[in-house]
């Protein structure tokens, strides 16, 4: 896995639920997923067209949330 920044992944995700979040964050949390190998290029492709699209960024919250609760475990358990 790539280094990714997990502090600034959650921040992006909170503000995305909450509906906070600017296109440029939106954006933000893609590149990180995509560039980490989280969503497959097609998937960013996808949103990269329709920034906007509810079904793509309700999965890539999912896809998100997995990937902090794989690193939370992993500082729980020591496994860095």
């Amino acid at each position: 896995m790539n280094s990714i920044d997990y502090n600034r992944l959650l921040e992006l995700k909170r503000l995305i639920k909450e509906n906070k979040a600017t296109k440029k964050e939106r954006k933000e949390y893609m590149t990180l997923l995509y560039e980490n190998g989280n969503i497959s290029k097609e998937q960013y492709d996808k949103f990269l067209k329709d920034q906007n699209s509810d079904d793509i960024i309700g999965a890539a919250l999912t896809i998100g949330g997995v990937v902090l609760a794989t690193w939370l475990l992993s500082k729980l358990f020591g496994n860095d």
